[in-house]
């Protein structure tokens, strides 16, 4: 008898154990049943920062879907891996993601904005204050061509100003070399994005955002935001794996409301991540790189209006055509 109880005790003691091992352990994910591993590719800089937090779930196990990230240098690159299908979902320049729609005849849709504007007019001094102050000025810009060239040429053409007659461009210098000049007090003036303005303006205390840039569009656009980065998804991924895709915009979503609202922690994502350098100029970069989440049917209005923008300053910038309906993803 003394045997038996002694074995009843064991056996219960070993009962516990198991329920004690089994209550600890993680849920699985859905993926391994319902869901295929989403493929993820983004840049470095802001279009990048807002996925942070989920990169470092999904490592830990904590995500509904499984992941792979991709982080690249350049748009270049991101573009080749969307087109080649090594992607299944990407954050790009907004003005890259109708580019793609049109020259892949509709294989890449946008699923959301993700950066609103991310430009400022720096200058060195304290004579700038709105776009009529450029007058007589050299304004420095990095890529003749490209969406912030378009943008400040833009404004310029609302507040009265003649390009080349009352106001110079110059296109000398890349975003890192014109934010170092910047910084060593060699350019007065230029038009920078995160995290370049943050990098430059904590090198060189004396310069000052003299526009921001995404206010001023605002101003002159009805109101309009001004998108830099959108979510993109090849359209056959998302026609067959709607559920996976509106998971993923669910939990990007949620990332950005952490990366927002945790700037400490999130700082030191970025830098672990190489999204940027290190978590000094991510912890003063992120408040100003308006990273956001909003679902591409609601944005429509103004990606619409920045898309006319782009297209009447130079229709290949977009690839030719304006954004239909079949453009724009619906949860």
């Amino acid at each position: 008898m003394k045997i038996r109880g002694k074995l009843k005790i064991i056996i219960i003691g070993i009962v516990c154990m198991i329920l004690l091992t089994t209550a600890c352990q993680k849920p699985e994910r859905v993926t391994t049943l319902n869901h295929p591993i989403v493929r993820v590719g983004t840049l470095k800089g802001p279009t990048g920062m807002g996925m942070v937090r989920l990169m470092d779930q999904s490592e830990k196990g904590e995500t509904a879907l499984d992941y792979t990230f991709e982080i690249l240098d350049s748009p270049d690159e991101l573009v080749s891996k969307i087109i080649s299908g090594e992607v299944d979902v990407a954050a790009v320049p907004t003005n890259v993601a109708l580019l793609l729609y049109n020259k892949t005849e509709g294989k890449v849709i946008v699923t959301a904005v993700n950066t609103l504007g991310v430009l400022s007019l720096l200058e060195n001094g304290d004579q700038i204050h709105q776009i009529s102050d450029l007058k007589d000025k050299t304004v420095h810009v990095s890529g003749k061509g490209a969406s912030p060239d378009f943008i400040l040429q833009f404004l310029l053409q609302k507040a009265g100003l003649v390009i080349n007659q009352d106001v110079e461009l110059a296109y000398n210098l890349q975003h890192a070399d014109l934010a170092a000049a910047m910084a060593e007090g060699d350019v007065a003036i230029g038009l920078l994005p995160q995290p370049h303005v943050t990098t430059a303006m904590i090198k060189n205390p004396n310069l000052r955002i003299a526009i921001d840039m995404t206010q001023e569009w605002e101003d002159v656009n009805q109101g309009n935001q001004l998108a830099m980065g959108v979510l993109v998804a090849q359209t056959s991924f998302a026609k067959t794996n709607q559920e996976t895709l509106n998971l993923f915009l669910d939990e990007y979503k949620s990332s950005v409301a952490y990366v927002n609202e945790n700037i400490e922690e999130a700082s030191i994502l970025v830098e672990a991540t190489g999204i940027l350098p290190n978590a000094a100029i991510a912890q003063k970069a992120i408040p100003l790189s308006n990273i956001i989440y909003i679902d591409a049917n609601e944005a429509r209005p103004f990606l619409d209006a920045y898309f006319e923008v782009l297209y009447d300053f130079e229709p290949n910038s977009i690839g030719g055509e304006l954004a239909d309906h079949a453009f724009y993803y619906e949860k």
